[in-house]
């Protein structure tokens, strides 16, 4: 799947602006430019945005890595921890890898970071088959 695919298939990634870089059912890369729009006061990367980054690369993931027979996924636990901050301007990049893929359920974490950077945000998603 490339990025135009991604786009019509999770219309809010577009919204986002999420570039993929690679996705297979073992990593998912992405970037992601720090929009104004995407901000909080000062000109930092709002939260929500980021931990938008975070789940939407997550589901992506989970899909590309669902079990043959499966007819979607569902996020069942979130969390991050916001690290550091990211400036209007920079670019984040994220990257999702599996921590465990079972049958029923599927664990996750992204790390994100700003291009040339240092860390911003790591996530573990939990996610069941259906």
């Amino acid at each position: 799947m490339n990025t135009e695919q991604l786009h019509q298939a999770m219309p809010f990634a577009k919204t986002l602006g999420l570039r993929l870089l690679s996705a297979s059912a073992d990593l998912v890369e992405a970037e992601m430019e720090v929009r104004p729009d995407l901000c909080t006061s000062g000109g930092i990367a709002h939260g929500g945005a980021i931990i938008a980054l975070s789940d939407s690369l997550g589901g992506h993931a989970v899909f590309l890595a669902l079990p043959e027979g499966a007819k979607g996924t569902t996020t069942i636990e979130s969390k991050t921890n916001l690290l550091g901050s990211a400036k209007a301007g920079e670019t984040l990049l994220a990257r999702c890898a599996p921590v465990q893929k079972g049958r029923r359920l599927q664990v996750w974490k992204t790390e994100v970071s700003v291009k040339g950077g240092g860390a911003v945000a790591l996530t573990i998603q939990t996610q069941m088959t259906l």
